[in-house]
């Protein structure tokens, strides 16, 4: 598989395995898991099951990894999260979360099936082929012992996969030279909207407003906050490197394989995608969308990050 075609099935396959991963944070199963392990309120949950794999870090390393968000948002989260659960007790509960959504989204025959089963396996490989060098969100869900049953395991080779072109994507945001804030509002300028950027990453209006200023003195926004020539070609540029830096795994798992767990996912994708909202933060399309070009996960994109 060449390095353009790897990058082009990098993107598309994105599409495909962050809907089996985000329901984690949308589906009202994965809510209510956390609940039971006494991580009531969305952001609760999110920001223990996302960094659980990391240990018990304080806001430092999670503000640094999950880049978007302001940290004020972050330390209002923690450490304080752990006071109420362990890691072991985040992960135990976002991964029941997550099978019993991905469970009722996709019904009984398709979540047991031998369909879910392969591309389980497919998934697999193609998360162990992930270069996690410089990657530590991808590298620390990489370490953690893979379940048994198929679901299980297609839940979270999604999850490497997802956090490490979400990784690549942060590296691509970093050479471009944007901040966390400025990353999200040249986002909403250019194919997203601060309305849902803004509140979900936690960033003031003065704070917003700033970055704004800054990317208007650099030529990336003219003065009524729409994007300049320079935005959008930087935003093809850093999409690109965002593909390249996540096609290693697609490379591995070849062009057969590649094949056919795109089909095996697309109807998976597009059961899960029902249960996120449109639009949406991560920027996925909706489930009509699915498997086509979409924006990178990341910053307006990974994680919903």
């Amino acid at each position: 598989m060449s390095l353009d075609n790897s990058a082009r099935t990098a993107r598309t396959m994105w599409t495909l395995f962050e809907p089996l991963h985000a329901v984690t944070y949308f589906a009202p199963q994965a809510g209510a898991a956390f609940g039971q392990v006494g991580l009531r309120g969305f952001w609760r949950g999110y920001f223990a099951g996302r960094s659980a794999p990391l240990g018990p870090v304080g806001p430092g390393p999670v503000f640094a990894a999950f880049y978007g968000f302001a940290r004020p948002m972050v330390e209002r989260a923690l450490p304080g999260v752990w006071e109420l659960a362990t890691p072991e007790q985040a992960l135990a509960a976002r991964a029941a979360g997550a099978r019993a959504a991905l469970s009722d989204l996709l019904g009984a025959a398709w979540a047991t099936g031998a369909e879910v089963a392969e591309a389980a396996r497919l998934c697999r490989a193609a998360a162990e082929a992930a270069e996690l060098t410089g990657r530590v969100l991808a590298a620390a869900n990489a370490a953690l012992p893979w379940p048994d049953d198929p679901l299980d395991v297609l839940w979270q080779a999604a999850t490497v996969l997802r956090e490490h072109r979400g990784d690549g994507h942060v590296a691509a945001l970093l050479v471009a030279g944007l901040d966390g804030c400025e990353s999200l509002v040249w986002r909403a300028a250019v194919d997203n909207e601060r309305r849902l950027l803004q509140p979900a990453r936690g960033w003031s209006d003065q704070e917003w407003e700033a970055a704004a200023a800054r990317l208007t003195d650099r030529g990336w926004l003219h003065p009524d906050g729409r994007p300049t020539d320079t935005a959008l070609a930087a935003r093809a540029e850093i999409e690109t490197q965002t593909d390249a830096l996540a096609a290693g795994p697609w490379r591995e798992l070849g062009e057969p394989g590649v094949a056919r767990l795109l089909g095996l996912l697309r109807p998976l994708a597009e059961a899960a995608g029902q249960s996120l909202p449109y639009p949406n933060p991560i920027g996925l399309s909706a489930p009509g969308g699915v498997g086509g070009v979409g924006s990178a996960g990341g910053v307006g994109g990974v994680g919903d990050r």
